[in-house]
């Protein structure tokens, strides 16, 4: 389900930062950049070698503090790996807001994971990686899975490589897996979060990626540098004018409802409740925006 601020707006994850488990420069550096979430790696980035000590490293950083209201994030190594559980347990202990499950194939692995987060108690969230051909068929089931899942996350590297296509350009070869995922998310009332863009130099495409994201209707992007940040934060959040319109539709409403009327015209158009709601959605958005800009 959505998860909300204290005002009662959606939280805002324009930008969801991975940071690898063993690197602490980068952990103290999050704390000065602008990333609505903060991920902390203990699967990709991390050598098999290294994974205790990654795990160990990310509870003390986070139990440290100082990240300010981002929010914290772990992502785990996946169920069939030895690492998993320690993992989980580790996060549930460490307090950590939410915990990515990758390479999730079915709604068991996310059930598992969910029941060991509920028998430790952890007040984490879980994040469903959508990496498989299995996990994107099975979409609708595991949105159902469990009820600390909250959100899913696209992992479009690895399906291209389970599927032999390409991510370049307009991903439309992952388009059917973006849309079905994101239907299914939207259906359970679940958040959902575009696909990294390995190339973090190339500007004018990250700014493509983060549009069509946009457009499909995902609410931000997993990204993997700071330079990602700033434009992954302007794509997804309403521009000035955008707000000026949602709140020019609310008092147009507001106007109709005080005479007795379900139904407004504003600059010729029609204006119904649905349209009110809509715009109050992104009028509270913008302002958990501003909160979070002026933490």
């Amino acid at each position: 389900m959505a998860e909300f601020t204290e005002t009662g707006a959606e939280r805002p994850r324009r930008s969801c930062l991975y940071m690898p488990g063993t690197n602490a420069r980068a952990h103290e550096k999050a704390k000065t950049l602008p990333a609505d979430v903060l991920i902390f790696d203990l699967e990709d980035s991390v050598a098999p070698d290294a994974k205790e000590a990654a795990r160990d490293q990310v509870c003390a950083a986070i139990a440290a503090g100082g990240f300010g209201r981002r929010e914290i994030v772990v992502r785990v190594n996946a169920m069939d790996t030895p690492w998993a559980e320690a993992d989980l347990r580790a996060a549930a202990a460490s307090g950590a807001h939410g915990v990515v499950l990758p390479k999730v194939t079915g709604p068991d692995d996310v059930r598992a994971a969910g029941d060991l987060l509920d028998a430790e108690g952890a007040g984490a969230r879980l994040w469903a990686m959508m990496e498989t051909a299995r996990a994107v068929l099975a979409a609708p089931e595991i949105a159902a899975a469990h009820g600390r899942l909250a959100h899913f996350t696209m992992g479009l590297e690895d399906l291209a490589k389970e599927l032999r296509a390409e991510v370049e350009g307009q991903r439309t070869a992952m388009l059917y897996a973006l849309e079905r995922t994101l239907l299914a998310a939207r259906a359970h009332g679940l958040g959902a979060i575009d696909a990294v863009y390995p190339d973090f130099s190339d500007d004018a495409g990250f700014a493509a990626a983060c549009a069509q994201g946009r457009g499909l209707g995902f609410d931000g992007k997993q990204v993997i540098h700071p330079r990602q940040i700033a434009p992954a934060n302007a794509a997804f959040a309403p521009s000035a004018a955008a707000v000026s319109e949602a709140k020019r539709i609310i008092a147009a409403f507001a106007a109709a409802t005080a005479k007795g009327e379900h139904v407004a015209t504003l600059d010729g158009r029609m204006v119904e409740a649905l349209h009110a709601a809509e715009a109050r959605r992104v009028v509270d958005f913008a302002d958990a925006i501003a909160a979070l800009q002026t933490a």
